[in-house]
This record gives C-alpha cells, sequence and structure tokens, in this order.
C-alpha cells in the first residue's frame, strides 16, 4: 500500500513568523510548501502581502505563489478533516 503524505497546516495571524517556520519544516522533512495566502496567488504584490522573497523561500518549492494576474479573479475550496 502506497504511504499517504504527512500534512502540516500552519495558522495564525499575519507576522507571526509562519512562512519562516514553514521553510525550516519542510527542510527539515524534505517538504514542500503550498501556500493558502489569499493574496500570494497574484503576481506584483510581494510588498503589500509579505510575500516570502525567493531568498526566503531557501529552495523549498512553493507551490501557489504568482499564479494569477492581478486582474483575474482566483477561487479555491478546501475541506479539512481533523484526526484526533
Amino acid at each position: 500500500m502506497k504511504q499517504k503524505p504527512k500534512i502540516i497546516a500552519l495558522t495564525g495571524a499575519s507576522a507571526t513568523g509562519k512562512s519562516n517556520l514553514a521553510v525550516k519544516i519542510a527542510q527539515k522533512y524534505n517538504g514542500e510548501i503550498i501556500s493558502a495566502d489569499s493574496r500570494y496567488v497574484y503576481k506584483y504584490i510581494d510588498i503589500a502581502s509579505a510575500k516570502p522573497t525567493i531568498e526566503e523561500r531557501q529552495g523549498i518549492k512553493h507551490h501557489l505563489i504568482d499564479i494569477c494576474e492581478v486582474t483575474e479573479t482566483y477561487s479555491v475550496e478546501v475541506d479539512v478533516i481533523v484526526l484526533r
């Protein structure tokens, strides 16, 4: 049976260090980062969104960053299941 990937979700207020922590965790566990920030998907709004720079990403693959023009509409639905 194929092993399912493990997922870690980091949530919290803006400017609390989530992106930096995500990079450290991804480095430790050989992972990738899927951004869920509603502004990160748009190109050219780097400063207003505090989007991590290429240097801050430290070679870790990031998904859903800079994929849309600011004139485009983007929407996503997420189902979260918490197992206890």
